[in-house]
């Protein structure tokens, strides 16, 4: 069949049954294009933006509870007790070292330690 016989049979179909109240057939709530956006952004805030900010929070609260002598993970792998805090950096003393990294670095505190001596 050639295209100008198949758009010559659909212009002969009859048009399709509108209901009683003059609407379009099918879902009226998703005929605007605007709600399944909506739905997106929705699903979105809750797969991706809601968790990354009780990752922040958790963090945030990880480093205000940080003190001398805890034993903690690094982002690089490196595991160390805490000897010092200032504002923005932990000095870590490891084996024979002592380094200095920053706060944000810090991912997990292993064990809580004790600064006063015995």
């Amino acid at each position: 069949m050639h295209i100008n016989c198949l758009a010559t049979l659909l212009a002969l179909s009859p048009p399709p049954a509108n209901s009683a109240s003059g609407t379009a057939p099918g879902n009226p709530l998703f005929s605007s294009p605007i709600v399944p956006m909506i739905l997106m952004i929705v699903v979105f805030y809750f797969l991706l933006i809601r968790p990354q900010q009780q990752r922040a929070k958790q963090q945030a609260k990880l480093l205000e509870a940080l003190k001398a002598g805890d034993k903690v993970n690094t982002a690089s792998g490196i595991i160390g007790v805490v000897a010092g805090i200032k504002d923005k950096t932990v000095t870590l003393r490891t084996g024979d070292t002592k380094i200095e990294i920053t706060k944000a670095s810090v991912t997990e505190i292993i064990e809580t330690g004790s600064t006063s001596a015995s």
